[in-house]
């Protein structure tokens, strides 16, 4: 009984004795703490804002390629390539019956035609208090089939049948459109990815040298642990522990600011600007926190136990 109970009073004890060298070992090093903190802050923050970027593509093609098209623009009297012809009743009919016959239709879940009223309404709703509602009117604007496809990687199918038939002006695939721009993301974040990259392996470098130095400061310590019989183990903790320390706060502020970032630069600013876009928010910054949290665990104890171990070793 006597023993049982003593167990968790060695326990408290080794507890006790950990946590203040992890204390000690930050206050001797807290220069290096420092460094190690910005360091894992600047990596883990472009981190957060590459899987950032990744959730906007994501939500992007979700909700757009969702509803893409094909537009088919008939001619109007303004262009120049349609001889200033606008499209005839007879050609848009052609159009149509194009649409509903055996070729097309097995590509096509649904399509409407688009007046010109209804094409004006559809601008003045998407870009309401801009200069292109300000400058848009019906009589510039074309009448069109909207297609939604079965299949929208088929729309060159539809393209090709109804490219130069008479009335029709141009034949468009939104997605085309609209692939620039998540190639543009994708770059920022394969950037935003390698910048980390580089930068966690500075902290990785930096923890480990952080942990050498104070566990040099600390040899004498070292060599009585050695003498009274501790185990390599119970000597490597509280090193590894200042490294997690030092990370994780780094982590905490990656955390933050990714979060501030999304609060006050994409829904505070970026989805007034461009309200037609559905942008990452506050619940998907809140789910990278715990990825920096453990990414930054993870790497500090990986770099602080590779340190201490080649330290003692020596």
């Amino acid at each position: 009984m006597a023993d049982g109970a003593r167990e968790p009073a060695e326990e408290v004890v080794r507890l006790g004795l950990v946590l203040g060298e992890v204390g000690q070992g930050l206050r001797r090093n807290l220069s290096m703490v420092v460094s190690v903190v910005l360091v894992t802050f600047i990596s883990l923050t472009f981190v957060g804002v590459a899987i950032l970027l990744q959730f906007q593509i994501d939500q992007m093609k979700g909700y757009w390629y969702d509803r893409s098209e094909v537009a088919v623009y008939l001619c109007t009297d303004l262009e120049v390539d349609c001889a200033n012809q606008a499209a005839t009743q007879a050609q848009i009919d052609a159009v149509e019956d194009e649409l509903n016959g055996s070729t097309l239709s097995p590509y096509i879940e649904r399509y409407e035609f688009e007046t010109r009223d209804q094409a004006y309404q559809n601008v003045l709703d998407q870009y309401e208090g801009t200069a292109i509602a300000e400058l848009a009117s019906p009589d510039i604007l074309p009448e069109a089939f909207r297609i939604k496809l079965v299949d929208p990687d088929q729309a060159e199918i539809i393209i090709d049948q109804l490219s130069g038939m008479p009335g029709v002006d141009e034949v468009k695939d939104d997605r085309a459109v609209l692939q620039p721009i998540f190639s543009l993301i994708n770059a920022l974040s394969i950037t935003a990815v390698a910048i980390a990259a580089l930068m966690l392996v500075a902290a990785a470098l930096l923890i480990a040298t952080t942990i050498r130095l104070s566990a040099f400061s600390r040899r004498r310590e070292i060599s009585i642990m050695r003498l009274v019989g501790a185990s390599n183990r119970f000597i490597e903790t509280p090193f590894v522990l200042e490294g997690v320390v030092a990370a994780l706060i780094g982590a905490l502020l990656a955390g933050a600011g990714v979060v501030g970032i999304v609060q006050f630069f994409v829904r505070g600013t970026l989805v007034d600007q461009i309200p037609t876009i559905g942008f990452v928010g506050i619940e998907d910054a809140l789910l990278v926190v715990p990825m920096l949290l453990g990414l930054g665990a993870l790497l500090a104890a990986l770099s602080a136990s590779a340190a201490i171990r080649r330290y003692l070793k020596a």
